[in-house]
């Protein structure tokens, strides 16, 4: 009887779970502050002291040769990216804010139509005493005629002639000067004072919306880049998500689904920020037609929002009373429409004019019918005297006028009163929600640390394993909120300021 021997008993080739454990804590790289990277171990074959003898090493020269052709190649290749970043990086200029307002007041189409609109204005009160001035007209004239004429007398002779050729010249000098029309030409004089006032306002309105206008533009560039670099902030921590996913599945600690949605999460936040990216540009492109500057000039914006906290709603509101450009016109077309009504009333009046004129006329007759008529007939002279028009009655068609005259002072007057308050309701909402911006601003600058800090605490615990992916994607995502709170806030205060200055009129100071 044959005893079979025991089977011998040999150690498992991988190490206990507590040691491959350890010894996975110690390698991981989830477990430590320094960046992660997966490491291939090489597997080496011990040599015996014969063998290596015979190893024998050949280095080939040209090999040499085509290495550092190579490398020659790559550094320049790389000093050929530098250059072309480096010239990118000084061609994105940075435009200030006060380079930008310069250039919109310089540029700016709607207020060169507007100063247009006021030189038009002032080219009329430029001759605003021309109607103190008498008005001089000169006629001259020429004729020649060619007539047949039949006349029967009295005795019973008759007449018949023709081929009777003449020919007429006169000329004339008229002056006509209005010594009194019911005070209306001073009338005329100051209403056109007044329409220079009124264009210079529209010019300062317009220069007003203009700034605030491009203000707003010029901030909300920033705001977008703002955002993008979140975006792109939000792109590196899932970068570090992929990485991490792909390393756990590597080494069989992880599933595919973590990985499959950290890379889903990564490709959504890059086509954000291209996204984000053509908006910047439409943006840029949006002041471009602001200042009238040509299209896709190239240029950068700061990346800070400055808002002054130091605005009080009391001052806000006595400055735009008397400063604001839109209750200051609507207080100039009073006055404007009490003069077109004192001009209306003057037309009542009788009109007292000056009349003179010289007088030249001179006939050529080549024939007469008659022995007493003249060959040739000369008269020249000059006359003066006064004209007084009387308006009695034209269909009450200057009374017509009057009413309405009167009509539009009173509706320029509830005009006026409509537009203060609609710039005291438009001051108030504008403070409100300033000073509700300041508010949510310092609430968030707070919170924007709470949810970094929360990030950082659950990615850790993530690498450790502790955390779960979802739990790391609701604190990415509270961060993400978190900011797109701030950058809100930030802009949404400084719009609710430039409405302020605005409406105070303080924009252009």
């Amino acid at each position: 009887m044959k005893v079979k021997p025991k089977p011998t008993f040999r150690p498992p080739l991988t190490p206990p779970t507590g040691e491959k454990n350890a010894r996975l804590r110690a390698d991981d790289p989830l477990t430590s502050s320094a960046p992660c990277s997966i490491e291939r171990k090489k597997v080496e074959r011990s040599l015996s002291v014969p063998d290596r003898a015979h190893v024998v090493t050949k280095v080939d020269s040209s090999s040499a040769v085509r290495h550092m052709k190579k490398i020659g190649i790559h550094s320049l290749f790389l000093l050929f990216i530098f250059v072309s970043i480096a010239l990118s990086a000084s061609a994105q200029k940075i435009l200030t804010l006060d380079e930008a307002i310069a250039n919109a007041l310089q540029k700016n189409y709607d207020i060169i139509l507007s100063r247009n609109d006021s030189t038009i204005a002032a080219i009329d009160y430029s001759y605003r005493n021309a109607a103190f001035v008498p008005r001089l007209n000169g006629n001259i004239g020429t004729s020649w005629s060619n007539n047949a004429q039949k006349q029967t007398l009295s005795d019973g002779t008759k007449r018949d002639k023709s081929g009777l050729k003449s020919n007429n010249i006169s000329s004339q000098l008229a002056l006509n000067w209005t010594l009194f029309d019911g005070l209306k030409m001073f009338i005329t004089r100051d209403r056109l004072e007044k329409l220079v006032e009124f264009g210079e306002l529209e010019i300062r309105n317009q220069v007003v919306t203009t700034v605030a206008t491009v203000i707003n533009d010029y901030y909300n560039i920033v705001r977008q880049k703002q955002q993008l670099s979140a975006i792109e902030e939000q792109m590196s921590i899932d970068s570090e998500r992929v990485r991490l996913a792909q390393y756990r599945l590597d080494v069989g600690v992880g599933i595919k689904p973590d990985l499959l949605q950290s890379k889903i999460d990564l490709n959504a936040q890059k086509a954000a920020q291209l996204q984000q990216q053509a908006l910047i540009e439409q943006l840029k492109e949006q002041l471009n037609q602001a200042m009238a500057v040509p299209q896709f000039t190239a240029y950068d914006v700061v990346d800070t929002i400055t808002i002054n906290e130091n605005i009080s709603l009391g001052d806000i509101l006595s400055i735009a009373e008397k400063n604001n450009p839109s209750v200051l016109l609507a207080k100039k077309n009073i006055d404007i429409a009490k003069l077109q009504l004192k001009e209306r009333k003057a037309e009542l009046f009788p009109t007292l004019s000056f009349n003179s004129a010289y007088n030249f006329n001179r006939t050529t007759n080549q024939a007469v019918l008659n022995t007493f008529s003249t060959l040739f007939n000369q008269v020249n002279g000059y006359n003066y005297g006064f004209t007084a028009t009387i308006p009695i009655l034209n269909n009450f068609n200057q009374r017509r006028l009057i009413r309405q005259a009167k009509w539009n002072i009173t509706y320029q007057a509830i005009y006026y009163e409509n537009q203060r308050s609609l710039t005291t309701l438009g001051v108030i909402n504008a403070f409100q929600n300033y000073e509700q911006q300041k508010k949510a601003l310092a609430l968030e600058e707070e919170n924007i640390l709470l949810a970094r800090e929360n990030l950082d605490i659950v990615f850790q615990t993530y690498k450790l394993g502790a955390a779960t992916l979802l739990q790391l994607k609701e604190a990415q995502n509270s961060l993400a909120d978190a900011e797109n709170r701030l950058i809100a806030a930030r802009y949404n205060a400084k719009v609710s300021e430039t409405e302020l200055l605005r409406l105070s009129g303080q924009i252009i100071q």
